[in-house]
């Protein structure tokens, strides 16, 4: 499944910061931008993993887990 977010890079002195609004608490850092931006999509994935795993939490075993893709 592919998701696409807006990244918000700045320059911070030597370093780059980069956060995603759709995300909260997703931050990313780096020395070049690339590795800001990767920084920042491992941290994605990671809050996003975190929150899936949250929500199945008291889920019922015959519940029906279905994929909605938005375009």
């Amino acid at each position: 499944m592919r998701n696409e977010f807006t990244a918000i890079v700045e320059k911070d002195g030597d370093w780059y910061v980069a956060y995603c609004p759709e995300i909260p608490g997703a931050n990313g850092q780096g020395r070049t931008k690339q590795e800001c931006l990767e920084n920042l999509s491992e941290a994605i994935k990671l809050i996003l993993a975190d929150r899936r795993e949250d929500a199945a939490r008291g889920v019922p075993e015959d519940a029906v887990y279905e994929v909605v893709a938005i375009e």
